[in-house]
This record gives structure tokens, sequence and C-alpha cells, in this order.
């Protein structure tokens, strides 16, 4: 409704010239002003589609009556429909193909029309003032507003993204929280699940105990696999690693899962200290590679190794049936590094091994080696925060199955992690973007008409030059001529008289002698307008000569 406003208080501006300068009672006819007042409502309606438009036929209606393109009657609709052309269309190209095919079409009338070079350049001014310096406004005054559009967009943009902050920071915490409770519960339950086997396996007691330690055991493991799919539901796609293991040492790590059952070698002492995040991420791999270790291999060895190797540490975690890297297999049980190899393993036949080695038929499989994902599947989440904690302090990890079943969890982290670099925040760059898209906008509208200007002027000079090139009569041609002469002989006397003589006689030039057939007046020189010369003829022969100022 507020555009149709415009529009109608627009043509009913425009059409007020028309009906003014085209009113019958002047001379006019009521045709011409129902043509006019017609062919402007039909600019002003498909103006906003097509913004050139209105242009073209404004201009198509004033060269008829003006060839200066200057009309009392449609200079208004000029100047309008150029302003807005500037302010509506996006691209430039089709505009400066338009005003290119005025000035020609222009350019083409002077020519047909046999009339002067002035006419032409008095219509270029017209159309520089009345239509490209309107357009040439319009254009800035979109980049302005673009500009202010784009600043309050950004701000409305930069108050949701602080909201989404928020809400970000609120699942962030709730997936630290879903990673310490894999990280810490996690363990504890694997850990609690190898007492309880070793129980369950344990000859001193009776098969009640026995049985009431297989149902902690398969209880512990349950409570492992719904934790697991808990932090699946909790822990978001993109989350990060969590950033607060347990403030513990690699060796009391090692030490509480020893102490727990778990047949593990800490083969360097003492451990590495790492500063900072590194340490953390140290401490976080031992402790997913012991976790790991206790619910898909139970019973097997385990080897710990953190070495140093420059300005890095290299931790490896081994799992599994086979030698540890160092060569040397724990042979024990209980404190002092060893451990009992075999502890609740399992036989090729099926029967499961006391803690001896003996052979126990007819005693209910460990649950620990029931189907579940193998160390760095799919099926958990601990590898995959694991890999992202390791990345964000700079360093690497790696995990592989060995080729006897066994499994390698290996990671080198730097003993000082990288500071992150800050990201230029996206509302900087569109808003430093959106600017320069105004000082291209504000380059092209000066430019341009200085182009024009300066292309328009050279035109002007080249013109003048060589149209005063033609009026020009040498003095040395103008003192061979004789009164009396016809123009044949005057031909021959000099190089011809020049192509064209100046228009009419010059102002303040003297009044032409009484009984003339016509006068003709010739530059005497080729860069300044006076003195000229002038040349009288009766009946073809020239009766008359004078150099006037």
């Amino acid at each position: 409704m507020r555009e149709r406003l415009f529009d109608l208080g627009l043509w009913l501006l425009l059409c007020l010239p028309v009906l003014l300068k085209s009113d019958p009672d002047d001379g006019g006819s009521w045709t011409r002003v129902a043509v006019g007042v017609a062919a402007l409502a039909g600019c002003v309606a498909a103006g906003r589609r097509w913004p050139l438009v209105p242009i073209a036929v404004v201009v198509a209606a004033s060269l008829p009556l003006s060839p200066e393109l200057f009309t009392p009657s449609y200079s208004l609709a000029l100047v309008a429909f150029g302003y807005l052309a500037g302010r509506r269309q996006e691209q430039t190209r089709a505009a400066l193909w338009l005003f290119g095919a005025i000035a020609a079409a222009g350019l083409a009338l002077t020519v047909v029309a046999h009339a002067s070079l002035g006419q032409w350049f008095t219509l270029l001014l017209s159309l520089a003032l009345a239509i490209v310096a309107p357009w040439l406004i319009g254009r800035y005054m979109r980049q302005y507003d673009r500009l202010v559009r784009s600043g309050w967009e950004l701000a409305d943009r930069m108050e949701r993204e602080q909201a989404a902050v928020a809400d970000r920071e609120r699942l962030r915490e709730r997936s630290r929280i879903a990673g310490d409770m894999h990280d810490s519960l996690g363990h504890d339950l694997a850990l609690i699940a190898v007492r309880a086997g070793a129980l369950e396996v344990d000859p001193a007691l009776g098969p009640a105990q026995q049985h009431a330690a297989g149902e902690l055991r398969r209880a512990a493991a349950d409570a492992t696999a719904r934790l697991r799919d808990i932090i699946g539901v909790l822990r978001e796609g993109d989350a990060g690693a969590p950033t607060t293991p347990p403030g513990e040492t690699v060796e009391e790590l090692t030490a509480r899962a020893r102490a727990s059952g778990l047949a593990v070698t800490l083969a360097t002492t003492p451990v590495p200290k790492l500063p900072g995040m590194s340490g953390l991420a140290l401490h976080r791999v031992v402790q997913e590679g012991l976790t790991n270790a206790a619910k898909h291999a139970p019973g097997a060895a385990v080897s710990v190794t953190v070495a140093e190797e420059g300005t890095s540490v290299r931790a490896r975690v081994v799992s599994g049936p086979g030698t540890p890297p160092d060569g040397t297999a724990p042979t024990g049980r209980g404190t002092g590094g060893t451990a009992q190899r075999g502890h609740a393993s399992r036989t090729p036949s099926g029967t499961d091994l006391a803690p001896g080695g003996t052979a126990r038929k007819n005693q209910a499989p460990a649950d620990f080696t029931r189907p579940a994902p193998a160390p760095g599947g799919t099926g958990g989440t601990g590898l995959v925060g694991l890999d992202e904690r390791v990345r964000l302090v700079g360093g690497s990890l790696a995990h592989r199955v060995t080729g006897d079943g066994g499994f390698v969890l290996e990671a080198v982290l730097p003993r000082n992690a990288p500071a992150p670099l800050p990201a230029a925040p996206r509302s900087a760059r569109e808003l430093d973007r959106a600017r320069r898209e105004v000082r291209k906008g504000l380059a092209r509208a000066i430019w341009i008409p200085l182009a024009l200007l300066a292309g328009l002027g050279l035109l002007m000079v080249g013109v003048a030059l060589w149209t005063q090139a033609r009026s020009y009569l040498e003095p040395e041609d103008y003192a061979r001529m004789r009164v009396g002469q016809s123009l044949a002989e005057l031909a021959e006397v000099s190089d011809g008289l020049p192509d064209r003589p100046l228009d009419g006689r010059p102002q303040r030039a003297p009044a032409e002698p009484a009984g003339m057939d016509e006068c003709r007046y010739y530059r005497s020189t080729l860069l300044a307008a006076i003195p000229v010369y002038r040349l009288c003829f009766v009946d073809g022969h020239l009766a008359d000569k004078a150099e006037v100022p």
C-alpha cells in the first residue's frame, strides 16, 4: 500500500509540467497531453521491475521536441527516473549501455538533420546533468542504505549469536559432565568387574559366593553398557574432549589399577612430568588404555611405557595376548609391578582358567568377554574424545591391533601445548566486506562522472579543432584574392575556399556592405575566434573583402 501511494504521488507530480506546458490554450493539444500523461503512468508502473524503461521512454518523448534533450515538460521526469534507476537497479552495465545509446542516437539525429555539433554537445550536457548525475546519486544512496542495513543486521545477528553462545556453553558443560562420567565411572566400573571376576573364579569361595560374585560382575558390565548408552545421548556430536580428568599421577593411576587386580606393568619410572594440558592429556591416554584393557581383555597383561623424545613425550599402552613391547612379561600378581598372566582368561576350548593357570570345567564363563565393540571401534566415545584431547594440545594419537590379537594405544604429546589462534569474528568480516562494497560504490560514483566529463571535454576539443580547421582561411590565400574574381577563379588562385564558413555574422562585427547577395566569414587564425575574414559576393563574384574584428 505504501509503494502504491508513493507511485501515485510521483505520477501526479510528473504530470504537472506536462499539463502546464502542453495546455491547449497555449498552443498545445489535448492529444499531446493525454499521450504524455499515459506514458508517465506506464513509466511509473514499470519502473519498479524495469528501472531503465522509464528513462528510455521519456528520452524518446523528449528528443522529437528538443534535440538538446531539454524540455520543460519532461525534464523533471528525466531527473526523477534517473535517480530511481540508480536506487533500484543492482547492476550498472545496462545503465551505461543505455547512456551510450542515448548519446549515439543524439549524434545520429544531429547528422541527419544537418544541425550544428553544438546541439549534440548540449544533449550530452543535458544527459550528464539530468540523467547520469541523479543516477549516480541514487547509486550512492543505495550503497549507503546497504551499509546501514548491514550494520543493523549484524547487530541483530550478534545478539542472536550471544544467546546461542550461552546455549552452546550449557551444552558444552553437559558434554564435559558426560566425558567425566565416561572417564571416571567407566574406569571404576571396569575395575569392579575385574575384582568380581577374580572372586568368581576363586576356588576358596563356595558356589553361592561365586554365584554372587558373578552377578556382581555382570551387574558392573551392564552398568558400563548403560553408561555408554547414556553418554551417547548426552554428548554432542561436535563436543570436545573433557578437560578435567582425575587429579592423579600416572604412577598413582597404574598402582590403583594394579590394586584392583589388573595385570599392569609401568615400564618407565619416574614418569616424565608434563605441564598444563599436555599432562592432563597424558593421564587421559593411560587411563583410557587401562579402561579398554580391563573391559575388552580381562586378565591379559598390560604394559605402560612413557618415554621422552626431545621436546615431546611418547606414551604407549599395550594390552592383550603376547609380550609387552619392552620384552618382559609380568609373572606375578600384586605389588612390585608384576601380575599373574592368564587371570580370568579363556582357553581356545572355551574353559576358564583359574588364577594359577588351571582349567576349571563347568564354570560360568567370564562375562568380560561377552560381545562388545573392539577397542578403537565405533561403539564407544572414549577414543573419539581422547583423539580430540590429544589434538588440542598439538599431539597425535594412534591405535592398532597387534598380530597376536593384542591392542596398542600410542600418543605423542608436546611438552608445551600450542596456544590457539584467535579467529576473526564473522560479523567483523562481513562488516568489513560491506564497507569495501560501499567504498567501491563511492569510487564509481566519483570516477564515472569524471571520466564522462573528461571524455566529453576531449571530444569537444577535438570537434572544435576540426570545425575550426574547416573554416580556416590561410592569410596568403586571402592576400591573393581580388575583387571581381568568380568562385571558380578563387579556387584556382588558392587551394580553394574552406569547406565550411562560420555560422552567421560574429557578434559585435560591423554591418555588412549594402547590396551584397551574401557574405561569408572565415577564421584568420586557427585557434582564435577573432579577427575574421569577410568575403561578400554579388552574382557569384567577389564584391568586397575585409578583415573585421
